[in-house]
């Protein structure tokens, strides 16, 4: 079955979107098609329907496909855990963490489950539309590599490459890879695209000729900046704008930390889209601010390190004169953990073995352990009775006092706890805020209407208009014609 393979002149060039964009423009046009990326590195992740993790940006994909996400579309994912280290799921399940220079000797053994998912994959769909990660130009990773030139050669899957004109110098970065690449590498780049453009496309009519002329690369379009893209879940923490995002004056303000190791920051996207909330992301050294009526302690992927992360921007005392003034936390997963009195991970699993005294914010004790809890659940918030569709995805187990005044149940079980003054929550549910009714109901806890609008159309419409972007500016026909 056919398959294209998007590769980028480097990270955060917009591949994730324009996949997305194809897919549904694919979709759009009577195909069966599949998203997959062999290899990707983010520590915002999705919930498959068969139990186990995939990159959030390919749970978008799905989405464009009109297909539920399955750990075939990303088999091997990376989450950083720290500067040199990162935790490896290969097919949805924790395989093992491994420092970046031993990830070399690893891969090789991984290219077997990549081609396997992605023949799966193929098996079941008309068109398959792959998405590389990085560069092709990192040559210098080029030995076992997976998720690029490696995949691309090994599948037979002919590539377009992107450049992001946005960043500047984008002529250098598409001729420059083709420079560095090796000739049989080389071979399999079919065209080019050039993305992210502000203002008159024809002023660069000159340069996208030159790019042509010297790669021999047939050039698919250039595609202008997509304002809409804010209405998408981001993938890249770097592109979380420090905002504030949504509403203004008269609304509600909500303040969230940005956390060195922050996970699963999709859970904001809806909150940030609402008119009526004035969303800030907290930026390392800068103070909680004064007027916040809720402060966010999101997900993170390295609990331990974050905690130590928060107290080294004085974060904690701001928290205290937050509560202080009345003010409310919200911890969510990680965040969760970090507002108990201790962190206790006795074998290493987040880093070296030890124990952390948390911000003591509520009366709970979290014990990590092995097992990783991936699934998808339907919960009841307790304080207004409205139906929660979130998934959870955390190691540890979190026990104490104020568990007694639980979040949510699910299935009838408690689920997070709350403080005996019920300001402070923590919870594991991940997405919560999707679901339109609890956001309707939380924020009138905090004296705001929610707009009414839903957040699943307000997704599925930016993802037709993506569509409609494509199809407007870039040769889609030709594009899917290259597929093989």
């Amino acid at each position: 079955m056919p398959a294209l393979m998007v590769q980028g002149t480097g990270s955060n060039v917009g591949k994730s979107l324009l996949v997305a964009g194809l897919c549904r423009a694919a979709l759009r046009r009577g195909l069966s098609v599949a998203p997959f990326k062999p290899q990707n590195m983010s520590n915002n992740a999705a919930v498959t329907a068969d139990g186990g993790e995939i990159g959030r940006a390919q749970a978008l994909q799905a989405l464009a496909c009109g297909r539920a996400p399955h750990t075939d579309m990303n088999p091997v994912l990376l989450k950083p855990e720290t500067d040199v280290g990162a935790q490896v799921v290969v097919r949805g399940r924790r395989k093992a963490t491994v420092r970046a220079r031993d990830y070399a000797a690893l891969k090789p053994a991984l290219m077997a489950p990549v081609l396997e998912s992605f023949a799966r994959l193929k098996a079941s769909a008309d068109l398959v539309i792959v998405e590389g990660a990085g560069s092709p130009a990192e040559v210098n990773l080029r030995a076992g590599d997976i998720a690029n030139m490696g995949f691309a050669r090994a599948a037979d899957a002919p590539v377009v490459l992107v450049g992001d004109i946005d960043r500047g110098g984008v002529i250098a970065q598409i001729v420059g890879t083709q420079a560095v690449l090796d000739p049989a590498d080389a071979a399999m780049v079919a065209g080019f695209i050039v993305n992210r453009f502000r203002g008159d496309a024809t002023l660069f009519d000159d340069g996208y000729a030159l790019i042509a002329a010297r790669t021999g690369w047939r050039g698919f379009g250039v595609v202008p900046w997509f304002a809409r893209a804010a209405d998408l879940p981001a993938e890249d923490a770097l592109d979380i704008a420090a905002g504030p995002r949504g509403g203004a004056g008269g609304g509600v303000r909500i303040a969230c930390l940005m956390l060195s190791r922050i996970a699963n920051f999709d859970d904001l996207d809806p909150l940030k889209a609402e008119p009526g909330v004035a969303l800030e992301m907290v930026r390392p050294g800068r103070p909680l601010p004064g007027d916040a009526a809720l402060a966010i302690i999101p997900g993170t992927k390295s609990t331990r390190g974050d905690l130590a992360f928060l107290r080294a921007q004085g974060w904690e005392g701001d928290l205290a004169a937050h509560l202080r003034r009345g003010g409310r936390i919200l911890g969510l997963c990680g965040g969760y953990q970090i507002l108990g009195r201790a962190i206790d991970d006795p074998d290493g699993i987040e880093g070296p073995p030890g124990r952390a005294e948390g911000l003591g914010l509520l009366a709970v004790e979290t014990r990590m352990t092995p097992d990783k809890r991936l699934s998808q659940v339907r919960a009841t918030h307790l304080a207004s009775g409205a139906t929660v569709s979130g998934y959870e995805m955390h190691i540890g187990r979190t026990e104490g006092p104020d568990c007694a005044r639980p979040f949510a149940t699910i299935d009838g079980a408690p689920e997070g706890a709350v403080s005996a003054d019920g300001l402070v929550t923590g919870s594991y549910l991940h997405g919560l805020f999707c679901d339109d009714a609890f956001r309707a109901a939380f924020l009138g806890g905090l004296g705001v209407a929610a707009s009414g609008a839903g957040h699943g159309a307000r997704v599925e419409a930016a993802l037709d208009a993506l569509a409609d972007h494509l199809e407007t500016h870039l040769d889609v026909a030709g594009l899917l014609a290259l597929a093989r």
